[in-house]
């Protein structure tokens, strides 16, 4: 995993005061980490067009452009001109060597959006909007320098921002990149140092983002064993059974030893499942919520959830229920809430008393999530999206692999199947959750056929391919 910070403004300074770096120096790294994959990815004589800004962003692009000149067939565009005193310096620089400042945006190999990066606060203007708008028309790779312009210090469209292919990004990685909203246009996220390893240029992080080698998958190791020895979990399977299947299904493939639907009465369950009308004593973990509805009554609900100590995942429509919502409180209890954002929402007026639009809560996840794990600093919090944001205590995991193939009904219940396994095997809950929700990810990934085509069961059968190297 690697961490991730608001802004970077105080570790540039370090750079400045501590190690005695100059923001030219910087600048030189900056737009080096660029040449440098262009050079990698695009063989010499290729097109490419850097429109840049009039200030530090647009800096480094010119840097760019006197760094790839020559080797390549580039063309500078400074529709604001160079206003910044960097900017101004290094358009000197790259005029020194021939480089003409064209006009007009036009397709490229590759097309290099350096108008305005990091720390932009306002709506783009009408001018500013149109440059993008022509950017985004344009045939070529799109590689953004640092942030695609557009998208705004907190992830949001400001309105529109400059759709990348490949976002190289500066000294190190911004929340703005992981916002749901920004996914569209960040595309691959790349960091470059500047003038010092990473491990000096950062400061201490309770964000990471989570990267395929964070996978612990529930390989068995010990070869005398049984299975009681990998666990039970139960699952509540409620008004539609369909869900409590998926999960369970999907319980059993990650490596439950065994897998008991909780039902009332008779349910077309695979025989691979068992069925019970009480949770069974031997249960090592409990799932609350996938097609829950209506189904068990109060008394039923308070003796095996809320007086149990099982490890105990909620899901769906269990964010309605301010009963089953009051296990909360158990401070001593492993707990894990996996809701979407309109379950999130409900969640937070039955818990904090406050009504708050799914809009706002995707404009500010991060703010949110940060805000209800200091509420509930025991629970462990996965709200999906784009990029699923996991909170526990004062740390947020972002899992920036999701695939638009797992927006599908079924998916959810797949992950919680995932993260009950886990749990009754033993895990951790923040292990369990950052587990499950890569494995969901990544089994998504190896799925090879049409991405509108993925059904959940699908998606189980693609966990049976997860190796070692998936967290290699």
């Amino acid at each position: 995993m690697q961490k991730v910070f608001q802004n970077c403004y105080a570790m540039d300074r370090r750079c400045y005061d501590a190690y005695g770096l100059t923001e030219d120096i910087l600048m030189e790294h900056a737009a080096q980490g660029m040449a440098d994959y262009i050079l990698t990815h695009f063989p010499e004589g290729s097109s490419v067009v850097i429109i840049a800004g009039p200030g530090n962003n647009g800096a480094d692009g010119i840097v760019l452009a006197r760094l790839l000149h020559r080797a390549y067939d580039v063309a500078l565009l400074l529709p604001f001109g160079a206003k910044s005193p960097m900017a101004k310096l290094q358009l000197e620089r790259a005029e020194k060597i021939g480089i003409v400042p064209g006009e007009a945006v036009q397709d490229a190999d590759v097309i290099v959006d350096a108008l305005f990066g990091a720390g932009l606060n306002r709506e783009l203007d009408e001018k500013s909007q149109a440059i993008v708008e022509a950017m985004n028309r344009k045939q070529g790779v799109k590689i953004a320098c640092d942030i695609p312009s557009g998208i705004g210090e907190e992830g949001r469209l400001l309105p529109i921002a400059f759709r990348a292919d490949v976002t190289i990004t500066m000294g190190a990685l911004k929340e703005a990149l992981y916002l749901d909203e920004a996914k569209e246009c960040a595309g691959e996220v790349i960091c470059v140092d500047l003038g010092v390893d990473r491990t000096l240029y950062e400061f201490e992080s309770h964000t990471f983002v989570l990267e395929q080698q964070d996978l612990r998958l529930p390989f068995r190791t010990q070869q005398s064993t049984h299975k009681g020895t990998f666990g039970h979990a139960a699952i509540l399977c409620g008004e539609k059974e369909g869900a409590a299947i998926i999960a369970g299904s999907a319980a059993l493939r990650f490596g439950a030893g065994l897998v008991t639907l909780v039902i009332h009465e008779q349910v077309s369950a695979p025989p691979y499942l068992m069925t019970a009308t009480v949770v069974p004593e031997n249960a090592t973990a409990l799932a609350v919520g996938m097609g829950l509805g209506s189904y068990f009554e109060q008394e039923f609900l308070r003796q095996y959830v809320l007086e149990s100590e099982l490890p105990l995942i909620l899901d769906a429509d269990s964010f309605y229920s301010e009963e089953l919502l009051s296990v909360l409180e158990q401070t001593d209890r492993k707990i894990i809430l996996t809701p979407h954002p309109k379950e999130f929402a409900s969640l937070w007026k039955i818990t904090m008393g406050e009504s708050i639009s799914v809009a706002e809560i995707q404009q500010h996840r991060f703010a949110y999530v940060r805000k209800f794990a200091e509420r509930f600093p025991h629970i462990v919090l996965l709200l999906k999206g784009a990029n699923m944001l996991i909170a526990h205590r004062n740390s947020v995991w972002i899992n920036p692999l999701g695939r638009s193939k797992l927006s599908k009904g079924g998916s959810g219940d797949v992950l919680s199947g995932l993260i009950v396994s886990l749990l009754a095997q033993g895990y951790d809950a923040v292990d369990a959750v950052i587990t499950g929700s890569l494995s969901l990810a990544l089994a998504a990934e190896r799925y090879n056929g049409s991405d509108y085509s993925m059904l959940p069961t699908d998606l189980i059968e693609s966990l049976k391919s997860l190796e070692e190297d998936d967290g290699a």
